[in-house]
């Protein structure tokens, strides 16, 4: 989710995190008040700043997780989503699309248009 978006859904942001905390992830970064910030990405061409929703380890693995929520700003989305997928790759990580009920035909176009082959998780 973009910046602009996450104001409006913080309640989405903390329940996904309280999902991921009994699903046993460990370390848990949000871009939230009361958690660390997880390291964020600097897109050069245009200084965007980029910062994932969430960060967490699971098994000395590092998943980077995104919430697929309906923006106004789709292209600005796309971009972070493609960017985070290409950095985790590189990196040996995990990149998950966490989702709830009203987004899914969302998030799922925008998997479709970026090519990317993602399982959402659904809360």
């Amino acid at each position: 989710m973009i910046a602009q978006d996450k104001k409006e859904n913080k309640n989405i942001l903390k329940q996904s995190i309280s999902h991921l905390e009994f699903l046993g992830f460990e370390n848990i970064k949000a871009d939230l008040q009361g958690y660390e910030q997880p390291s964020t990405f600097v897109k050069k061409e245009d200084n965007m700043v980029i910062v994932p929703d969430i960060t967490a380890y699971k098994r000395t693995k590092k998943y980077i997780f995104e919430l697929g929520i309906k923006s106004n700003k789709p292209k600005a989305l796309k971009t972070k989503w493609r960017l985070l997928d290409v950095v985790t790759r590189m990196k040996d990580q995990r990149f998950k699309i966490i989702t709830t009920k009203g987004h899914y035909s969302f998030t799922n176009t925008m998997l479709s248009e970026l090519n990317l082959d993602k399982t959402l998780m659904k809360i």
